[in-house]
This record gives structure tokens, C-alpha cells and sequence, in this order.
């Protein structure tokens, strides 16, 4: 049952969205499903010109609102955010949520994609948990018809109790049928049986007791057993209680009786040995066993002759013999073309950028402001970030779009598949594989990645763990010491060929620690069995290459980059004062290093090494630059104009190979910057959980380095 939304055309959702009816036979309408399923493409070919777009109020996820005109009466369609799961484990999650319980929706229509309807029938299933009148529109049926897909619409309506409609919504075909169910369905001459997941006995004991107690105690337009389950979550329930709170004007958590009967529940599942953890995971991956029984009855596949072209490409792509060297292959082709092609753009964008500096300097000068002013906003604060964006932004502008076409051909999927043996051995998801690669060109796009994987447990491991996996700003740090310690510091085409070759295993090492680390935490504090899911590899597809530069470049290069500057503005601040404030005769900087000196020594490192990391926190990119401040005692960052200068540096201060290998391997598995420390507190909501984040890494990073300095010196290798 659905709330009826005010006529007065009041805020009905708080400072979420606001819905304003005009007249009786207004009707609001939410447009939900799975990002990339067309979604847009069916509110567009409905609202046409009469929409309009913003942000939610108070969030910064966009929203579209819309008009609809079918047979005299207005339809109000609200475009929520895309989304894979109502758990409110994300922003957008939460505003699909909320809108579907407390946004006055006379109906929804949930868009899947006809190519890979089990994916999407997760988000069906979860919709009508919360919505009775929900229709599912299978969108792209023009797409499943080449790729040789068949569905059985009747017997899938039969499965779901609701509505189900082919549309093609870029032909314009099926909308007007699509229209006609709504109107039927909020009209009264179509009724829905959503279908009901049912969990193993413990599970429905605890949930049945908990629904009777809600049904006698509450007086508010939510779903019974959905609410009872989510109490029993705990995961998003106090997010729940204070959205039911604001909106319902019902403050749940005061009713003794509820608290009471949730406590009794929880007993239930204790006496059954089912804890809380346990739960969850089950909740989970039961609609996902569920979206599985459905679409194996209802989908049937005849094989085209573009799919026997992409099996013999798989064959090749997802062989045990051939799918990881292949993989790997390729990945060394991403990295080649990243160091190869980043080197001159950064040098022209660094060399245009510090031009500005003393453009800069000169404006300074002139207005005859204090050095001191100066040196924290061009020296310090300036410097930092030009140094940050001459070194961050062209590499990612070349990896993210090479990572988006292997994403748009089809074959990060194929990763997948290769990898997924390896993550259900150490009892994570497959998945996990997905939003690793995602981790190569920023580990905060990794972590928002997670939210790909439904079991809370699983995602939790996958976000801790992403962090072993390099980012670019990692890239420079390990490239600059691989060549000038273990390659040369030549730039010919087998010097970068074996950088790259080195590059990656180092890599390869990170994706181990991956493994390592995710199997360490599912048999600790994340302990629980791997969920099941059903990996789809969807065919081969050529890649709209613009579509793939723009979305490349705005969506993750442009985005990752400002997080970075935001935070690099300040470290750039800190970094100037603690270098050009001395006591007695030394810097901060100086008294700094020498202070973890001796703990740095006994993990292979100085002083100078940890403090750059330490100081390095807001971002990777300028842990070198921090280090040839310090050593040159410079009181600035400063730029050496070649390798085999800074190799002289280095060597000058102590450095050895002992030395070289260490500092790789703290870069490699050291603390996440801040961008991504943020995001994990925005993915998981928990300070506790990006504190693990933070110390797990740490922990790790200084048992690897302090091993392998120990061995050495015990060995007499130095």
C-alpha cells in the first residue's frame, strides 16, 4: 500500500524530491531499474519535451521529472536513480527507497533489460517487496531478438504476479501498451500477487513472529514482512527508523512492544545458530536464488551466429590454459600504453602549468604581498596541485577510456569468469574481480564499484580489500623506482617494455594479497559462505568509442581528479609549513623524519621515505616530490629533470635495492588516500569500517616490508 500524495501539491518527500498533482487525475508514477537498461530512453520516448531535471534536494544524485498524457489523464513519471538494490547501502539506493515507500506513487514501472533479465530481476524482486502495483518493462527486446533471446513473457507474468510488457523504447514500440497496464493497474481492472521470497524455516520463524507483532502494533502504509525483515538486518535499519520517523511522523524505536519483539526475534535465530551476519547474507542471496528459478523457467536462448563467434573467441578468452595468460597479456598492454603515452602530455601539461607559477610569482610581486603569502599559496598550495594534475590526469585520460572499451567489447566479464574460482576458494564473489580492475585506475572508483556485489558481507571485503590493487597515482612512485633501480633509466622501447613486465608483477603480488586477505577476513570478522550468482557473459559487442572518451572522461577521469585536488589543496598548505617552520635548526619536516627514523629503518625505509607516505595521504602522486623536498631541504616541492639525477639523490642518501624494494612494497600495500578513505565512509556509512580499511592495509604493509628487510639482513644480501 502506497501513500496518497497531498493534492496541494505539498512536498510529499521531504527534502528529498518534491511531487505536486495539479488535479484529481494526476498520477505519479516512479521509473526504477538497473543503470544502462534504457531506462532514460523510456522516460524520454513518454515525456518528451515536457520534463524537467535537477538535483534531489540535499543530494547531489540528479533526478528527472516528467509529464505523460494517455487517454485524458496526466501521469507525473519520476526518474529515480539507477540502481542494482534497494538495501540503502548507497545515496542513490536510499532515494529509490524512500521514494518507492514514502513518495505517493500511485504505481511503478521497473525497466530490465531483455539481454540479461536475471540480473535485473533482483531489483523486481526487492520493488515488490516494498510496492504492490509494480509493472515490469522488459526494455531492448529489438537487442535480445539479434542476440537470439526468447522470452516467456506469460509464464515470467505468472512467476512475478504482476504485469510484465515488451517495449522497445528507442522504435517506440510497446509504450502504448506499456501506458494502458499503468492505467489499468491504478484504475482498478488489473490486479497484482506479487510474488513472496520465502527463506529456510529459522529464517521465516524469526521473520513471521516479528510481521504479527508489526501487524497488531503499527498503523503506517509500509509492508509488513519487508519492514520486519529489515529490522532484523540491522545493517540499514536506524537510516529506516529515522526516515519512517520523518515522514510518517511515527517514531518506531520508542514502541517497547516492536522493541520487544524484535529482540525475541533475534532470539529465534540465535537458538537456531543463525547470527545476524548470517542473516543478512541469506536475505540476499535468497532473492538472488529466486531471480535464478524464475528466469531459468521463463528464458529461453537460440544460438546465433554471433554467438558461436563470441564462444570461439571464448575459447580462447576463458580457457583454463589460455584465460589468465591472456588476461595478463592484456594487462600489460593497458600499462605499456599508459606509461608510454602519459610521458609526454604530463611533461607539456607540467611545463604550462608551472609557466603559470611564475606568472603567478610575478602578479605576487608586483602587489607586494609578504613572501610568506607567497610561499603558502604559490609555493605551497599551487605547486602541489599542479604537481597532482600534471601527473595524475594523463594517465588516467588514456587507462580509464582502455578500461571502458574492454568494459563496452564485453570482456571485463570475462575477468570475471577467470578469477571467480579464485574469490569462491577464498569465500568472497566473483564480482569482487570486477570492481578490482575498476581499482587499477582509482581505488575510489573501485570501492563505489562494490556496490555491483548484493551479499553486505561480500561487498564489505571487497572494499577493504580493493586497496591492494594500484591505482595510477601509485603508478609513478613504482615506475620511477623500477627504472632507475632494477631496468635503467633509458627511455627505449625494451626499457619500458620490461618496466611494464616488472609493473605487473608487482601487480600480480597485489591481486595475491587480494586473494590472501579476502580469505583471512571471511574466516574472521567477516566470516560467512560465499553467495551464489549466476555470471553472465554477455556477447561481444564494438565499442561506441565516443560515447566511451566522454563517458571515460567525465564520469571517472574529471570526477576522480576533483576529489583529488580537493584534498591535495590542503596538503599542500601543511606540507609548506612543516618544511619552511624550523625549530632551532632544523625544519618540521626535517624533525619529523628523523623522529620515524628508526621504525622506518627496520621496514627497509628512512625517516624520509615514511613521512612523504605519512604526508602523502591526500594524495600518492606526491610522495616522490615530498621525498626530493626533504632530501634537498628545499623548503618546495621541486621537479629533478631526469631520472638518473633523482637516482643520484636517492643513492646519495642511503638508498640501496633493499631500500628501492621496500618502498615499492609499501606503495604497493600501504594506507588508502583520502579520497578513497571518503568514499569508503560514504559506501559503508561506518566509521568503524573505514577505520579496518585504513588498518589492514597499514598492518600489512608493515609486516611484508619488516619480513623482507629481516631476511635480507639476516641472509647478509644487503
Amino acid at each position: 500500500m502506497g501513500l496518497t500524495a497531498k493534492s496541494t501539491g505539498a512536498n510529499i518527500l521531504g527534502n528529498h524530491f518534491e511531487v505536486k498533482r495539479t488535479k484529481d487525475n494526476d498520477f505519479i508514477i516512479a521509473l526504477g531499474g538497473n543503470p544502462n537498461v534504457g531506462k532514460s530512453t523510456v522516460f524520454n520516448a513518454l515525456t518528451g519535451l515536457n520534463q524537467h531535471t535537477g538535483n534531489w534536494p540535499g543530494k547531489t544524485v540528479a533526478n528527472a521529472q516528467g509529464t505523460h498524457q494517455y487517454k485524458g489523464d496526466d501521469y507525473i513519471l519520476v526518474d529515480l536513480p539507477g540502481t542494482y538494490s534497494l538495501m540503502a547501502h548507497s545515496t542513490e539506493e536510499e532515494i529509490a527507497r524512500d521514494f518507492l515507500l514514502f513518495g505517493g506513487g500511485d504505481a511503478v514501472i521497473i525497466v530490465c533489460d531483455a539481454t540479461c533479465l536475471e540480473r535485473n530481476m533482483n531489483l523486481v524482486l526487492q520493488t515488490t517487496e516494498i510496492h504492490s502495483k509494480v509493472i515490469v518493462c522488459i526494455n531492448l527486446m529489438d537487442e535480445a531478438k539479434k542476440k537470439g533471446i526468447e522470452i516467456d513473457f506469460i509464464g515470467l507474468e505468472k512467476q512475478l504476479g504482476v504485469p510484465v510488457i515488451p517495449v522497445s523504447a528507442r522504435a517506440g514500440k510497446g509504450l502504448d501498451l506499456l501506458m494502458e497496464k499503468v492505467r489499468g493497474l491504478i484504475k482498478g481492472s488489473i490486479t497484482t500477487e506479487p510474488k513472496t521470497v520465502h527463506y529456510f524455516t529459522p529464517l521465516e520463524e524469526a521473520i513471521g513472529f516479528l510481521e504479527s507483532v508489526l501487524h497488531t502494533e503499527l498503523d503506517i502504509p509500509v509492508n509488513r514482512r519487508w519492514l520486519a525483515i529489515r529490522l532484523l538486518e540491522q545493517e540499514s535499519s536506524s537510516s529506516l527508523l529515522s526516515e519512517i520517523h520523518e515522514y510518517l511522523n511515527y517514531n518506531l524505536s520508542k514502541n517497547e512492544l516492536i522493541a520487544e519483539a524484535i529482540t525475541d526475534a533475534e532470539n529465534i535465530l540465535e537458538m537456531s545458530g543463525v547470527s545476524i551476519e548470517q542473516f543478512r547474507d541469506e536475505v540476499t542471496a535468497g532473492i538472488i536464488r529466486e531471480a535464478e528459478k524464475i528466469c531459468k523457467k521463463n528464458i529461453i536462448s537460440v544460438y546465433s551466429v554471433l554467438t558461436d563467434r563470441d564462444r570461439k573467441i571464448d575459447r580462447l578468452l576463458t580457457s583454463k590454459i589460455t584465460g589468465i595468460p591472456v588476461m595478463l597479456i592484456l594487462l600489460c598492454g593497458i600499462f605499456w600504453l599508459t606509461i608510454t603515452g602519459s610521458n609526454y602530455p604530463s611533461a607539456i601539461i607540467a611545463k604550462g602549468l608551472f609557466w603559470a607559477q611564475e606568472q603567478l610569482t610575478h602578479f605576487f610581486v608586483w602587489l607586494g604581498t609578504p613572501e610568506w603569502v607567497h610561499g603558502v599559496i604559490v609555493l605551497g598550495i599551487y605547486r602541489v596541485l599542479a604537481w597532482v594534475v600534471s601527473v595524475m590526469l594523463p594517465p588516467m585520460a588514456i587507462f580509464f577510456p582502455l578500461f571502458t572499451l574492454l568494459e563496452d567489447y564485453g570482456y571485463l566479464p570475462r575477468v570475471a569468469f577467470n578469477l571467480d574460482h579464485q574469490f569462491r576458494k577464498c569465500k568472497a564473489c566473483g564480482k569482487q574481480a570486477l570492481t578490482m580492475c575498476m581499482g587499477f585506475g582509482c581505488n575510489a572508483a573501485g570501492v563505489v564499484g562494490c556496490r555491483i556485489i548484493d551479499s553486505p558481507r561480500e561487498r564489505l571485503i571487497a572494499i577493504i580489500t580493493n586497496n591492494f590493487v594500484p591505482c595510477n597515482g601509485r603508478f609513478p612512485t613504482l615506475i620511477a623506482i623500477i627504472s632507475m633501480f632494477f631496468v635503467g633509466t633509458a627511455t627505449g622501447f625494451i626499457d619500458r617494455a620490461i618496466s611494464t613486465i616488472v609493473l605487473t608483477g608487482i601487480i600480480v603480488l597485489g591481486v595475491m594479497l587480494t586473494f590472501i586477505i579476502s580469505r583471512f577476513l571471511s574466516q574472521t570478522i567477516l566470516k560467512g559462505e560465499p553467495s551464489s550468482f549466476t555470471l553472465e557473459l554477455p556477447p561481444y559487442r564494438t565499442p561506441q568509442f565516443g560515447k566511451v572518451l566522454v563517458r571515460s572522461l567525465f564520469d571517472r577521469t574529471l570526477f576522480v581528479l576533483g576529489r583529488a585536488v580537493t584534498v591535495a589543496a590542503p596538503a599542500g598548505l601543511i606540507i609548506w609549513v612543516m618544511a619552511n617552520v624550523s625549530i632551532g635548526n632544523k625544519s618540521i619536516l626535517a624533525h619529523s623524519s628523523g623522529i620515524l627514523n628508526p621504525f622506518a629503518n627496520l621496514l627497509g625505509l628512512d625517516g624520509v621515505i615514511l613521512l612523504a607516505f605519512i604526508l602523502g595521504f591526500p594524495a600518492n602522486e606526491i610522495v616522490v616530490p615530498i621525498m626530493i623536498m626533504a632530501y634537498m631541504s628545499s623548503g618546495t616541492i621541486v621537479e629533478l629533470d631526469s631520472l638518473k639525477e633523482l637516482k643520484i639523490l636517492l643513492t646519495d642518501n642511503g638508498w640501496t635495492w633493499v631500500t628501492a624494494v621496500s618502498t615499492m612494497l609499501f606503495c604497493l600495500i600501504h594506507w588508502p588516500c583520502s579520497t578513497t578513505c571518503l568514499t569508503i565512509k560514504k559506501e559503508t556509512g561506518s566509521q568503524k569500517w573505514t577505520a579496518i580499511s585504513i588498518a589492514i592495509p597499514t598492518i600489512i604493509g608493515i609486516i611484508v616490508c619488516f619480513i623482507f628487510t629481516t631476511v635480507v639482513r639476516v641472509f647478509g644480501l644487503v
